[in-house]
């Protein structure tokens, strides 16, 4: 039976509906925010002191949901029989020890940028439980073939960073785009805040950024409405929140009014809106990272971050697109692999360019990997025992390869690293140390990551 909560993930409206406690509220100002800005906490006012070295300000994940082929991308084995190596040549990149698919050029001349991780590994072959995986850095709770998302599952990176470390200038600690994973009557894990409540939940963008009409109507002043009338607005709301006042319900009226000031703030203020127009780019800004959905919605992410958000998760295709049980290589050959080629490559680009690549951790991976064997339907099937992710900027030495897999790709023969490491190196980057100490729905104390940081890729 499908939940009101997965109703609500459901929703066709750009951002994810949230618990509408203050819906008079926010019909009263006119404006459509409610939703994303519903109970902002108010503990962990201290921010967690830097771990270690730590460099990131911000962290931009590149989801390939479905679960792009290591054999084909960044860990081929051109010496394994024909039926493992499959169709596609290594080629020599800017390191050269270091050899990637022939149909990722741009990505392998800046090989110097970037370190691969070849042996990341967990126990599973579902896409739902491994997607929670690899996006919370914890097992999902009660895990079983195909558990949808509930408010059980542990908290996506950003959710653990909004809690830890909440703030109030109107920049929400995550921003999801271009598209929420769900399949019929599946709705993905690892989504949203799980446990810690859809108060803390990213702001989910629904839309295609390389269309022209591409816009986020809830960053939008409703029709006729401008920033003189939003300050009369204002003056009224003031007004009944003094009546909520003396009705005796202080401590909610003073949530809900903070709710509205954070509203207020980001529309009275144009530079979160103005981060998803694309029209201030340049022509050839937007041609470097290619005029394709990938391509523009990576552009929308280094626009994001630089407007202050912590955390951007983009995710390449809708649910299962790397999902390739057969004809996988024209899939990736003609479709797949050159827009996420040339999109990456030009957000390194950008951030080199503007000297934002040692503050911003770029992580791209999947949920799991392909199966060794090509299967008769010329694809290959899901393989959770070895997978690769790969790593740029926030403190990473580029040019290496950490791991290395067996002849065929099925195993690692050095160190594995689990989904669980990945999420301790990401708190670790964004200050927050993966032994902080959160709460579930019943208030019991949890660790917040049990993995251990993936210190190679710092040298």
């Amino acid at each position: 039976m499908t939940s009101n909560h997965d109703k609500q993930l459901r929703s066709p409206v750009g951002f994810s509906r949230r618990t509408l406690i203050q819906t008079g509220y926010s019909s009263l100002a006119g404006i459509g925010l409610t939703s994303m800005l519903a109970g902002r906490s108010k503990a962990a006012e201290t921010e967690s002191p830097a771990v270690g070295s730590s460099r990131a300000k911000q962290i931009v994940i590149v989801f390939l949901t479905g679960a792009a082929s290591h054999h084909d991308t960044f860990d081929m084995k051109p010496d394994a029989p024909a039926e493992i190596r499959g169709e596609f040549n290594p080629v020599s990149t800017s390191v050269s020890r270091i050899q990637i698919c022939e149909h990722l050029p741009h990505l392998a001349q800046r090989a110097d940028r970037y370190a691969v991780v070849r042996t990341l590994s967990h126990k599973d072959n579902n896409h739902l439980m491994s997607t929670h995986h690899v996006l919370t850095g914890h097992f999902q709770p009660g895990a079983f073939f195909d558990k949808v998302a509930s408010r059980d599952d542990w908290p996506c990176y950003s959710s653990g960073l909004g809690f830890l470390r909440p703030r109030h200038d109107g920049i929400p600690s995550g921003v999801n785009l271009p598209t929420f994973l769900l399949q019929g009557p599946l709705t993905w894990p690892g989504q949203h805040a799980g446990f810690l409540g859809p108060k803390f939940d990213p702001w989910q963008i629904k839309g295609d950024p390389q269309k022209p009409d591409f816009k986020v109507d809830s960053l939008t002043l409703s029709p006729g409405i401008d920033v003189s009338r939003l300050d009369r607005r204002q003056a009224l709301l003031d007004e009944v929140n003094t009546q909520q006042r003396q009705l005796g319900q202080a401590a909610e009226a003073t949530r809900l009014t903070d709710d509205q000031q954070l509203a207020f703030s980001i529309l009275t203020s144009s530079r979160l809106a103005q981060a998803f127009e694309l029209n201030r780019e340049t022509d050839s800004v937007r041609d470097r990272y290619g005029r394709h959905t990938t391509g523009q919605s990576l552009l929308v992410a280094r626009r994001l971050i630089e407007v202050g958000v912590p955390v951007v998760q983009v995710n390449i295709g809708a649910a299962q697109t790397w999902d390739n049980h057969g004809n996988i290589f024209p899939t990736l050959k003609d479709r797949l692999l050159p827009p996420l080629d040339q999109g990456v490559a030009g957000l390194l680009d950008d951030l080199c360019d503007t000297g934002r690549l040692d503050e911003t951790l770029v992580l791209m991976l999947g949920e799991f990997g392909r199966t060794p064997k090509i299967n008769a339907g010329k694809g290959r099937d899901h393989w959770g025992p070895c997978f690769f992710g790969f790593f740029a900027g926030g403190g990473v030495q580029g040019g290496q390869v950490i791991g290395r897999s067996d002849d065929i790709g099925a195993y690692p023969v050095t160190s594995a690293y689990s989904p669980d490491d990945v999420g301790a190196t990401v708190y670790k980057l964004l200050g927050i140390p993966p032994e902080a100490e959160v709460h579930d729905r019943l208030g019991r104390p949890s660790r917040l990551n049990s993995g251990n940081v993936i210190e190679p890729l710092f040298g």
